[in-house]
């Protein structure tokens, strides 16, 4: 099953049961992609800091 297909089943069962359809696939790609950029700068500006 691809990530089109699961988001169609699980949209299915959230109307089924009332509930809120959960957000279209890659809709927060680009906000994922900007913050693991931007702790990537930090990790490379202060190497030694930081433990996460």
């Amino acid at each position: 099953m691809d990530i089109v297909q699961q988001h169609m089943l699980d949209s299915y069962r959230a109307a089924q049961h009332g509930e809120v359809p959960p957000p279209p696939p890659g809709r927060h790609d680009r906000d994922v992609l900007r913050e693991l950029r931007r702790r990537f700068r930090l990790r490379v500006e202060r190497p030694g800091e930081g433990g996460g």
